[in-house]
């Protein structure tokens, strides 16, 4: 008369013979976590990621166009006109206008260093409008205004205000020859990177006491959502309507975009390595399958004796291989989510752990241990009784 064991004796049985040797069992269950906690980890750091860009893009808005002079047919700099920013205003769809021109002035913290040693900052000429059409915010102080645009004043961009050691307004810098007081520092502007490493002025100001020109080096404009097609199609022409084809234009939005994709890139190379990791830790788990099969000879033997089958004991060490990899998977679950968790909440980031990858990677680490058991169980079930006895 056959006989089958029940799922629970199975598991019964299975867990029985890991106890024995738990030491042993910990440590091939923690090859197959540390591959699971790797996998888990990269994908909800990159959910993480993608939902904390999403938002910024959404706070930020994908409606901001930069327009900068290129080259001309000579392949000299080109030069936008004077009234590029007015024209512009005047399309249709164009919600807000701002320009900055880049000064040869360098800024230092005091006329004591050396002009030469410019730390990587610039000093640029803003529009009182700059901060609102980038939608940037304030860290200290406010923006340049309609007066203090015609003063020697300064707003600093984020990194400048930490290369210049500077945390607090109405202290001052230096900048070709004259002193100019800080009246505010900006955060950071994802979409105007190079800023952050600026010292703006006002054009006015910049006329007075830098004698320069009032011609654009970049202008900012904020569309409409459903004008933005509409508006960049035209731009060219609006802003330099004799020589359009000199013309520089381009969306920041697309820059975060394109880093998401890079990120998404290395998403795929980390899941590889986590791949290979969760493959050893299978490895790992065959190995220590086929160590027991030939050190429970007896055990083996005696079963065998006592009337278990064949099949009895492939779905013993077959179980004991897949609770090796479920409870390696389960761990390796809570350490990868608990990892996103710490490393998105240090980025300020919402934490998104996929649910598919938690059950994708649960069932993965049961597929590796399934495969890892079967040679190791089939060998148990082939050990003829009489022989397994022997060895005792």
């Amino acid at each position: 008369m056959s006989s089958r064991l029940l799922a629970a004796d199975i598991a019964r049985v299975a867990a029985v013979g890991l106890r024995t040797r738990r030491l042993r069992a910990a440590l091939s269950a923690l090859g197959i976590a540390i591959g699971i906690a790797s996998m888990v980890a990269v994908l909800g750091l990159s959910e993480s990621s993608r939902a904390g860009l999403i938002r910024q893009l959404d706070e930020l808005g994908t409606n901001l166009l930069t327009i900068a002079p290129g080259q001309t047919l000579g392949g000299t700099d080109a030069t936008l006109p004077q009234d590029a920013p007015k024209t512009i205003g005047r399309i249709a769809g164009v919600q807000r206008v701002s320009s900055v021109r880049s000064l040869q002035a360098s800024v230092r913290r005091t006329d004591r260093i050396d002009p030469d040693e410019t730390g990587g900052l610039g000093v640029a000429a803003a529009d009182p409008s700059l901060l609102a059409t980038l939608g940037g915010r304030m860290t200290r102080g406010r923006f340049l205004t309609a007066a203090t645009a015609r003063t020697p004043s300064v707003v600093l961009g984020a990194v400048a205000a930490e290369r210049l050691g500077i945390d607090r307004v109405g202290v001052q810098v230096y900048i070709a020859g004259r002193w100019y007081t800080v009246i505010g520092i900006m955060d950071s502007l994802p979409l105007a990177a190079d800023l952050d490493r600026s010292v703006l002025i006002g054009y006015d100001a910049a006329a007075a006491y830098l004698a320069e020109e009032r011609s654009a080096t970049t202008v900012y404009v904020r569309a409409a959502p459903s004008a933005v097609p509409y508006v960049r199609e035209r731009l060219a022409a609006t802003a330099n309507p004799q020589n359009p084809e000199e013309v520089t234009i381009s969306r920041p939005s697309d820059a975060l975009a394109a880093r998401a994709a890079a990120e998404s890139a290395f998403t795929g190379l980390f899941l590889g390595l986590g791949a290979v990791a969760l493959l050893v830790g299978g490895i790992g788990i065959a190995n220590t399958m086929v160590i027991s099969v030939l050190e429970r000879r007896s055990e083996i033997g005696l079963r065998r004796a006592l009337g278990a089958t064949r099949g009895h004991v492939r779905a013993q060490f077959l179980g004991e291989s897949l609770l090796l990899a479920g409870a390696g998977g389960a761990a390796g679950v809570v350490i990868g989510a608990l990892v996103t968790g710490g490393y998105a909440r240090s980025r300020g980031w919402e934490t998104v752990v996929p649910p598919a990858a938690l059950a994708g990677d649960r069932a993965a680490a049961l597929a590796i241990g399934a495969l890892a058991g079967l040679y190791p169980a089939a060998r148990a079930a082939r050990l003829p009784p009489t022989e397994a006895l022997r060895s005792a």
